[in-house]
């Protein structure tokens, strides 16, 4: 069945990727580690989503410390490499449901892009260890290293819309499981934002940012398409 959308965004750890929010456990960690004292619920609500040295920076902010953003930028340097181990050895797994909605939205003629606010070499790392490759299980992979602004800016969309030779953002779908997935979304003119209940934010705190549909599964988003 062919859908009149053309492709669809989703995020990647907390979305399509399930990683137990260990990259947020892990921000929050080395927060902890430098003194600061914060919750990982605050970790989550003001950091989800976000390219991960300016989530620093906003906790920072949030925390009142002087001079955030040298603060953040060596706390960032410590957090990736603390991140990339952890990776080697956590376990990570798609996301139930995830590879049979790619494939469902391939047959029905719909890109399949994820995008993050990691780094290409960590979201790369990510799905090597999940067995998936660009032009096989996903069409595109694009990272906030890859553009100048990251979330809630639309470069990330607007480049995928680009790769692809898409023409009209009203026939992109943006699937997500933080404020900011929707919010980015919504930037980029999306037809649909979608938040989704199986990550960082909830049902409740999805609804701040006013999505198209809240889902809770991935499976759900095969029956709003159809519909």
């Amino acid at each position: 069945m062919n859908s009149h959308y053309e492709m669809v965004v989703f995020d990647m750890a907390g979305t399509t990727v399930d990683e137990q929010n260990l990259v947020y456990k892990m921000l929050h960690q080395t927060l902890l580690d430098d003194g600061y004292d914060c919750s990982l619920e605050m970790v989550l609500a003001i950091g989800a989503g976000k390219e991960k040295k300016a989530a620093l920076k906003d906790i920072l902010i949030e925390l009142g410390v002087f001079a955030p953003q040298l603060t953040a930028a060596s706390l960032h340097s410590l957090f990736k490499e603390r991140l990339k181990e952890a990776y080697l050895l956590a376990p990570i797994s798609p996301m139930p449901g995830a590879e049979i909605v790619f494939a469902q939205l391939k047959l029905m003629g719909v890109k399949v892009v994820l995008n993050t606010g990691y780094d290409r070499a960590t979201a790369y790392q990510l799905i090597q260890r999940l067995g998936w490759v660009v032009g096989e299980q996903i069409d595109g992979l694009i990272t906030a290293s890859d553009v100048s602004l990251s979330r809630p800016a639309p470069d990330m969309i607007d480049l995928a819309k680009q790769q692809f030779g898409i023409e009209e953002s009203n026939t992109i779908v943006k699937v997500g499981d933080s404020i900011i997935d929707i919010e980015e979304g919504k930037n980029a003119g999306c037809g649909l934002t979608i938040g989704i209940t199986t990550g960082a934010h909830d049902a409740h705190m999805l609804q701040l940012a006013e999505p198209n549909h809240i889902i809770h599964q991935l499976s759900d988003l095969i029956l709003l398409l159809h519909s």
